[in-house]
């Protein structure tokens, strides 16, 4: 028999998707080319689906 976590387990997969923003660690803020905070564009967090950073997840285990 084999564990239920086993039998839906997944292996990772390299993320092929670039995001059109980066991180300004200054700002603390993902930012467009253009210098813009990401949240300024609507059509962009709707495609990407969101822009949070998965800092907190990996030092908080209670997240």
């Amino acid at each position: 028999m084999r564990p239920f976590a086993l039998i839906h387990a997944r292996p990772a997969t390299p993320e092929t998707f670039v995001a059109p923003y980066t991180y300004d660690s200054a700002l603390q803020l993902n930012v467009l080319p253009d210098g813009r905070p990401v949240i300024t564009d609507r059509a962009l967090l709707l495609a990407t689906a969101a822009t949070v950073s998965t800092a907190g997840s990996k030092t908080h285990f209670d997240d």
